[in-house]
């Protein structure tokens, strides 16, 4: 597993035009769902072919051997996700960009599946050791914690902290096809030479360390914050020594002046989480480098940039003020004259606005006072975005309303992405072999080529050869859970995929209940014509989330039924997908006809697997929500399933206050489904089960999955009669294909680049090592991240 031999290789940016200045970026993330790497990496250098060959050679299988690769679930969903993807994507665009994040020593819990219920293991995702990584003890950095505030002559000091090492790890990641690595580093907790475990019988001593040095997901909010600090703190120091050198890798400080700081530095702040690097950089510039305030505070602005991605009000994180105050005493008090300074401006253009005042401040009063991180991002940013379209719009228009009037120009849209590299190429190697024969291989690095599919939308041959592309796909996918799952399913049968977290607002409930709608309308009447189908439905629930958990047990439970019984046949079968993650996504899009993208209009940001199963030739069922939106307006609203309420509706239906006994009273078929989970027909050993789950829908479902549930149906009816039709649901498959291009996360970090980083990508392709190079071309300096 030696890694010396992929160089980590910036390409240095054409020279600047227009302007641009050469510059670093730094995304800064608490999750980078990496998945699997070998194969993106044979990928990506070009070299699939030969290492199959020489696997082959030596009489191995290269699939078994990529499947002995554990999964890097270092995230918990599509966050963490998109943040590979755009590795991916600034990568391939010559960018030099490195990603900053933590490396827990255990990922996202491996889900295992017990009698219907959810139970969590720990992901050991390291035991065998991580063959793409590298440790660079040499860049080794302190990290402090608690401690108190001095005021001394020389300026504020913060003092007696308990310091945690941070100890980097750094993994290489190669750009498609142009000779340019970059690296993602990761941080690892260690204890200083002096820390002494039997101290830890000394109450408090070894609190600061011992829960980093795990670092496991869903933990505390005292862990959490830490390591949220944790990585920025670390990450910091760490830019600022490469902007401070005097060469590439050295940690000898030439620079001392920061005027240049932002014209070299962006940070990219994914969501919240990494919030803290605002205050910290504050710190670094305030208290240490002696800058005066306003000039620390114009560099820092003109430095970061946040992207939001929720509109989830529990979602966006407030931290307790006492527990910053213990943990981060100095930080709070810059929190605080940040906040000052900022109420002092809003007082200044609105005089006498009290309310408006309270809902900008970072402090929130009223019960326990909390810091709105999300009011400090957009704060201490020079730019803000949402993920797409109609998410971007509700950020302006509700969300941060207050602030979008202050500053409309810091607000911008970035609808996300996916990379064509691992969401095509790899997972899907029949359908993107016949892409290339049509249009060429250059898609693979502009996915906008893929209109040029449209003028095959009518040759039968074509239309024939994506058919049975599909079908390949199905099959190996059935082989697979025959394999896995000890489970049979009819590969023929229509594949109707729901993947994704388990959550209320995604509505797994509301396809739950079709189908129990379609189970008993085969049992009313078992001659009646029925379009075969095989509901896969799978995700995880956070380990403290009761409802997602109930909503596994339900599906589970309406699955038992639903498969054993001998009317129903293989007309349906239902399959709850144990342990979704990144490695078993790249097996069941490709096999997917239908996708399930059904949140309540206006609380999916964007969704990127929408994006994926589009690319890979599966019809879309779904609300205007989210990318749903755009994919929309790319193929025609005719190309996909569009069902249900709008924003505007859903809004509308809040003003008039939503009764779900209504729509239960008026349609017999929601009635029979709510009856049989309520009387425990699902459930018969504990009649009573499901009571939280259908008293939830009555009274307190904030996502109207009654409200939509008539259209989803009629929809779903409309899918069935298409499926039947396999020519005319083809051709809607290859209008979906050729209608994806905008989707590529290379266009997003384009956009990305140009309106936020002021950098220019570069479209250079170099030709691989192993590839003979034109004598007059440009050598690329070869140099290890430093």
């Amino acid at each position: 597993g030696n890694i010396s031999s992929l160089k980590f290789n910036f390409v240095p940016p054409r020279p600047p035009a227009c302007g641009f200045l050469f510059q670093r970026i730094y995304y800064l993330s608490l999750e980078f769902y990496m998945g699997r790497t070998l194969q993106n990496t044979m990928i990506n250098l070009g070299l699939q072919n030969a290492c199959d060959e020489a696997i082959y050679q030596l009489g191995l299988d290269m699939e078994e051997l990529e499947e002995i690769e554990e999964d890097a679930g270092l995230g918990n969903g599509g966050l963490g996700r998109l943040a590979a993807c755009f590795l991916d994507s600034m990568a391939t665009l010559g960018l030099a960009a490195y990603g900053y994040g933590i490396r827990y020593e255990y990922g996202i819990f491996n889900q295992k599946i017990r009698d219907g219920w959810q139970v969590e293991e720990a992901d050991d995702w390291l035991r065998h050791g991580n063959p793409w990584e590298k440790a660079r003890p040499e860049y080794m950095l302190p990290v402090h914690f608690y401690g108190r505030v001095e005021h001394a002559a020389t300026g504020i000091k913060w003092i007696d902290t308990q310091v945690v090492l941070a100890l980097p790890y750094d993994t290489p990641v190669p750009g498609y096809m142009n000779n340019t690595v970059n690296t993602m580093r990761l941080w690892s907790a260690r204890a200083p030479n002096d820390f002494n475990l039997r101290d830890c019988n000394v109450p408090g001593q070894c609190d600061a360390v011992l829960p980093l040095l795990c670092s496991q997901f869903f933990e505390g909010k005292e862990l959490r914050l830490k390591q949220e600090y944790f990585v920025v703190a670390a990450t910091l120091q760490d830019i600022i020594r490469r902007f401070k050198a005097s060469k590439f890798g050295s940690t000898e400080s030439v620079r001392t002046v920061f005027d240049s700081f932002p014209d070299q530095v962006a940070i990219q702040l994914n969501d919240t989480h990494p919030a803290m690097a605002i205050p910290e950089l504050m710190r670094i510039f305030v208290d240490i480098e002696k800058l005066p305030w306003n000039k620390a505070w114009d560099i820092t602005k003109r430095t970061f940039a946040y992207t939001n991605h929720t509109v989830l009000p529990e979602a966006l994180e407030r931290w307790p003020v006492d527990l910053v105050e213990k943990l981060l005493p100095r930080h709070l008090q810059i929190i605080y004259e940040i906040n000052q300074r900022h109420l002092d401006h809003i007082a200044f253009l609105f005089p006498n606005d009290v309310d408006r005042l309270r809902r900008m401040s970072l402090i929130e009063e009223g019960g326990t006072k909390r810091i709105n991180m999300a009011h400090l991002c957009i704060v201490g940013s020079h730019a803000v975005n949402g993920v797409a379209k109609i998410h971007s719009e509700i950020v302006k228009t509700q969300v941060f309303e207050d602030f979008a009037a202050l500053e409309p120009e810091k607000f911008q849209n970035k609808t996300n992405g996916i990379t064509p590299r691992r969401w095509l190429l790899l997972c899907n190697p029949g359908l993107a072999e016949l892409i290339a024969e049509k249009i060429g291989e250059d898609y693979v690095r502009d996915l906008s080529q893929l209109t040029k599919l449209h003028k095959f939308v009518d040759d039968d041959l074509f239309i024939r050869e994506v058919a049975k592309v599909k079908q390949e796909n199905k099959v190996k996918f059935a082989q697979y859970l025959e394999k896995e799952y000890k489970v049979k399913i009819n590969p023929s049968s229509m594949f109707d995929v729901h993947v994704k977290r388990i959550h209320e607002y995604k509505r797994q409930l509301m396809n739950c209940l079709h189908i129990v709608t379609m189970y008993n309308r085969i049992r009313r009447d078992p001659a009646k014509l029925f379009v075969p189908r095989t509901v896969i439905i799978g995700g995880k629930a956070a380990p403290g989330y009761h409802m997602a958990k109930m909503i596994i047990k339900l599906i589970n439970a309406v699955g038992h039924v639903v498969n054993n019984d001998p009317v129903v046949g293989s007309k349906l079968k239902v399959i709850f997908l144990e342990n979704y993650r990144v490695s078993l996504a790249e097996k069941v899009i490709p096999a997917t006809d239908l996708s399930e993208q059904i949140s309540t209009a206006g609380t999916e940001a964007s969704g990127t697997g929408n994006m994926k199963f589009m690319l890979n030739g599966a019809l879309t069922i779904g609300t205007m929500d989210g990318a749903n939106v755009e994919m929309a307006e790319e193929a025609g609203e005719e190309n996909l399933f569009i069902f249900g309420m709008r924003v505007e509706d859903v809004t509308e239906l809040d003003k008039e206050g939503y009764h779900a006994q209504e729509y239960y009273n008026r349609l017999p078929e929601l009635k029979q489904a709510i009856d049989q989970i309520r009387s425990g027909f699902f459930s018969p050993k504990e009649p009573d089960l499901f009571k939280d789950v259908v008293n939830m829908l009555f009274h307190h479902d904030r996502f109207k999955v009654f409200a939509d549930y008539e259209a989803y149906v009629k929809c779903q009816e409309k899918v069935s009669e298409l499926y039947l039709n396999s020519k005319a649901w083809t051709k809607m498959v290859i209008r979906n294909i050729a209608a994806a291009g905008k989707f590529s996360s290379d266009r997003t970090i384009k956009e990305y680049a140009r309106d936020i980083w002021h950098v220019e990508p570069s479209d250079l392709k170099i030709p691989p090592p192993n590839e003979p190079r034109d004598a007059g071309e440009d050598k690329t300096p070869n140099g290890t991240a430093a």
